[in-house]
């Protein structure tokens, strides 16, 4: 069996507002083991940002607040520790990568001064030590003349280039998980290819499971172990990435993957593709049955009464549809 390193159970996540309460993440169910990558995809808004932020306790409270749940790190629950006892945990053994890396970093430090902030805080290096430690790592993040780039400042790089600074930050303490929040959102499509190897690069190098957040299905099926599919603050389906590629089981899975480009068939087979028709239901007033339901070709009036359990249907296959 492998060691189990974060494990969320039934996480709630609301925030308050003028119009009433959003509930962004709603009974959310995940977990990582060590060494493992875990994708996490659905469309923007279902709540795949506000689960990673809500592991390192970054949401802005108020007016975000955890109202259910646990977050257990190595068998710790995180949602009951004040703000020193997470500062200890950020960085040093969870660290994330944020999603946009044009505006991540403080522009008025240089890179080296604020990649040696996080290791001066959690290593208790000299300030020369330090950025002698941020330097190396840009040379591990693949960044030319390291030395002389530790004292530029963020607008000096490219987009991709930044990328590589936050990889580089955010693996400066050696943590045992890397959040990567859509990492490649905003970068060309080489780069977005070159981000991605190297994150696979450093994940073997540090030995670290990533739990990988994005859109993409393609770029989940080329890096991730598992795959937790989320629609509307909710877990909807979770298997490993071959068996949901091939079988997937929930209509919004099915949708998904329909969408994707083929080019294997492109050249014989004219296909339009599909759109799932509707739009995702607004989180204030979300339905009382299965969230998808309104949006679904199978939905039925049982779907209308209860949110379907996500319950297993095969050797780590679990899926939240009555179907």
């Amino acid at each position: 069996m492998a060691e189990r390193l974060l494990e969320i159970k039934g996480l709630k996540t609301h925030f308050a507002t003028d119009d009433g309460m959003v509930r962004s993440v709603d009974g959310v169910d995940l977990s990582i083991d060590r060494g493992e990558t875990v994708g996490v995809v659905g469309e923007s808004g279902c709540g795949k940002t506000v689960t990673a932020l809500s592991v390192l306790k970054l949401i802005a409270m108020p007016p975000g607040r955890i109202v259910a749940g646990q977050i257990l790190w190595q068998g710790r629950d995180l949602v009951p520790l004040g703000a020193d006892e997470m500062r200890k945990i950020r960085a040093k053994e969870i660290a994330i990568v944020f999603q946009e890396p044009m505006t991540s970093l403080n522009p008025v430090y240089t890179v080296g001064d604020q990649i040696a902030e996080v290791i001066r805080l959690h290593e208790g290096l000299g300030r020369k030590a330090a950025l002698d430690r941020a330097a190396e790592m840009l040379r591990v993040v693949n960044i030319p003349n390291p030395q002389r780039r530790v004292h530029d400042y963020p607008h000096q790089f490219s987009g991709g280039m930044r990328q590589r600074v936050m990889i580089a930050m955010a693996l400066s303490c050696k943590p045992k998980l890397l959040i990567a929040d859509e990492p490649t959102t905003a970068l060309d499509v080489t780069i977005q290819a070159q981000i991605l190897e190297l994150l696979a690069e450093m994940k073997s190098t540090f030995g670290m499971a990533v739990m990988l957040i994005t859109h993409a299905m393609g770029v989940v099926a080329e890096t991730a172990q598992r795959v937790v599919v989320m629609y509307a603050g909710k877990v909807v389906e979770e298997a490993p990435v071959g068996e949901l590629f091939r079988a997937p089981r929930h209509p919004y899975t099915q949708g998904l993957i329909r969408s994707i480009p083929r080019i294997d068939t492109a050249s014989v087979k004219k296909t339009r593709l599909e759109a799932i028709a509707g739009v995702v239901p607004s989180l204030l007033d979300p339905p009382a049955g299965c969230r998808f339901a309104p949006r679904c070709r199978h939905a039925r009036a049982a779907c209308l009464e209860a949110m379907p359990a996500l319950r297993e249907v095969g050797p780590g296959h679990k899926v939240a549809c009555i179907l």
